[in-house]
């Protein structure tokens, strides 16, 4: 009899082994509980209940199987038990990062067919990487980062002709890169492990931040043979060309007057060709693509038209300023790739409803609703000192910024000590707006959809300023500079802007977002860009504006603040309440969040390129357009990272 109920065990154990169904799924979830339970996984398993209402806990629908879990920052320790994650055989996505979660990887992951996303990164895990990638042919991300594996970089990942994210930097990884030809990778970092070799044709295209720390040679880093100079002994060298110590010394100071002489002449044919230039008229200055309007001031007309109550007027920054020679301005300058806005000219813009929208930076901005029906937004610059000349010349350059996510610079107006911008005007007004005023019972919440894509339209904004050249920055980056359309579409504002202030500008409102090594607001790198974009996107997830010293302001240190948190333990007492109410969302909130502290590391060499930011929120975000800049063949399963 004993024997014959112990059958039946058994044939119900292989009966269920063979058919995993959700209380399959229940068991090995609740084992994974008991073996590296965090405080933050509080479940009510005191009575049977589904899985799919645990939080972390994905199902699907149509087969009523668990496909996702999710425990980010958990605070989870100890290490996964052996033949349990493999239980769960729909699994697509596995999420355990940030954690403390150590020891070998279970090697039964490696048989989750199903396979798609595979988070791992910011634990303690130690120990080879299983070489057993071959069976996950639907594996498109993985993130090993900033854990203590060692060994060779497993060469079965070559198998994944779906792979698009590989990111393995802060590890002990030793060997050489494989040869990934097969697979269709995107997003790849190494760096800051012991690799060694030549690094694989294939990654020459990935930036040099995503091989440092490593003793690797090949594009994009140094060449594998430039060390070597080929020529021999130092004597042969020396004897093999036949030229003396005086011969060569000779060659060189001829060289180098030979280079004076040819500087000297054509500063000569500059200074020529300069003073041609100031003579020339308007039309000779096609290269600017600008169109210069004729406008016969009327000012006692314009004054006339003077608001009162709490509008201003635009008279005053215009009317009775004359220029160093003596003669009234009367020209606003259009550039050519705004005739859709329609034809206005200055008088149109003295005579328009003027109402203060606020003061920043670098002056004041309007709202100006011209009398054919539509509105501009015209900034009046503050401590402007340079001369008209050197002015149009810079200003020129920022007119010919065009971007989908920048507010275009439409016109300006320079006359002496006075100098108009004219941009679009955007009806939601700023980020900082939006995410601070009325926070009482009658708002609406901002969501994640809507926080995550206005991050991505500031990043590719400024991803596009600073892929103009090494020298362009913005210098100016917060969120009462990020504006808004109709349909939230974020616009970056200010930009190139710094560089028209005088030594004395004051900053306002600036100092929360401002890279520890920025001294002077005129000279801000693309790294410190990096940074403040880093602040504005803790910003967006908190709710917490950044300290305001200047004006005594509440706010708080945001980069201090959240490491201080995440030191402490990984709560979501970091974020904004009003996110906590969509669910689902966790993951992609910690990993923004984890992108937005490397942007705000205190040294700029650590902080990641604003073009692999916008990458990273593409990827993130699950963007086509991001998705588009990749090979959508490898790309299309790449499901959100929630």
């Amino acid at each position: 009899m004993d024997t014959f109920f112990f059958s039946l065990i058994i044939f119900f154990t292989l009966f269920s082994a063979g058919k995993p169904d959700l209380s399959a799924d229940r068991s090995a979830i609740l084992a994974i509980r008991s073996a590296v339970g965090g405080r933050s996984i509080l479940w009510n398993i005191s009575q049977p209940s589904t899985p799919c209402t645990w939080p972390g806990v994905v199902c699907d629908n149509k087969t009523n199987r668990v496909v996702e879990l999710h425990f980010p920052g958990m605070g989870l320790s100890g290490q996964l038990p052996e033949n349990t994650l493999g239980n769960l055989t729909q699994l697509t996505t596995l999420s355990l990062r940030y954690n403390a979660l150590s020891g070998q990887l279970p090697t039964d992951i490696f048989t989750l067919v199903n396979l798609r996303n595979l988070y791992l990164q910011n634990n303690l895990f130690s120990g080879q990487i299983p070489d057993k990638f071959s069976s996950l042919v639907n594996l498109v991300r993985v993130s090993f980062a900033s854990n203590n594996f060692s060994g060779n970089i497993p060469t079965s990942v070559t198998n994944l002709t779906r792979l698009a994210t590989l990111y393995l930097e802060n590890n002990g990884l030793t060997g050489s890169i494989p040869d990934l030809s097969r697979t269709n990778i995107a997003l790849f970092n190494v760096s800051n492990n012991q690799l060694t070799g030549e690094i694989p044709s294939k990654f020459s295209v990935f930036p040099d931040s995503a091989f440092s720390g490593n003793e690797l040679c090949g594009k994009p880093l140094a060449s594998c043979n430039g060390s070597d100079t080929g020529s021999g002994s130092g004597s042969d060298s020396k004897s093999s060309d036949g030229l003396s110590g005086g011969a060569i010394a000779g060659i060189v100071i001829g060289s180098v007057l030979g280079l004076l002489l040819i500087l000297l002449i054509l500063f000569f044919l500059c200074c020529k060709k300069r003073k041609q230039k100031d003579v020339t008229t308007s039309k000779d200055l096609g290269e600017t693509k600008q169109v210069e309007i004729e406008v016969p001031v009327d000012h006692t007309k314009s004054k006339s038209s003077e608001n009162v109550d709490n509008h201003a007027s635009l008279t005053p920054a215009v009317g009775g300023t004359k220029s160093k020679s003596g003669e009234v301005g009367k020209k606003l300058v259009f550039f050519n790739k705004n005739k859709e806005l329609g034809k206005f000219d200055l008088e149109d813009l003295l005579r328009a409803s003027a109402e203060v929208l606020g003061k920043g930076t670098f002056g004041t901005a309007y709202k100006a609703v011209l009398e054919v029906g539509f509105a501009v937004a015209v900034k009046r610059l503050k401590d402007v000192t340079m001369a008209d000349k050197e002015f149009k010349e810079k200003i020129e350059g920022v007119g010919a910024m065009d971007h989908q996510n920048l507010v275009l610079l439409r016109a300006y107006y320079c006359n002496g000590e006075e100098k108009l911008l004219v941009y679009d005007y955007m009806p939601m007004g700023s980020l900082s707006a939006l995410l601070h005023g009325n926070r009482g019972a009658g708002r609406t919440p901002l969501n994640w959809e809507t926080r995550s894509a206005i991050a991505l339209g500031a990043a590719r904004g400024i991803t596009y300023l600073h892929a103009q050249g090494p020298t362009v920055s913005h210098g100016n980056i917060k969120s009462s500079n990020i504006l808004l359309t109709a349909s939230y579409e974020s616009r970056v504002s200010d930009f190139g802007l710094a560089q028209l202030v005088g030594p004395n500008a004051t900053p306002t409102r600036v100092d929360g977002y401002r890279a520890p090594e920025v001294t002077d607001i005129r000279k801000v790198s693309q790294k410190a860009d990096v940074y403040s974009f880093g602040v504005l996107l803790l910003e967006l997830l908190t709710g917490k504006a950044p300290t305001h010293a200047l004006l005594n302001d509440e706010g708080v240190d945001l980069p201090r603040w959240v490491q201080s948190v995440v030191r402490e333990e990984w709560t979501s007492e970091v974020f904004d309440l009003e996110l906590l109410r969509y669910q689902n969302v966790e993951d992609d909130m910690v990993q923004l969040l984890q992108l937005a502290i490397d942007c705000c590391a205190q040294y700029p060499d650590k902080r990641p390129a604003m073009v692999d930011v916008t990458n990273h929120i593409e990827e993130l975000c699950g963007s086509s357009n991001g998705l588009q800049q990749h090979d959508p063949a490898a790309l299309n399963d790449i499901v959100s990272d929630s």
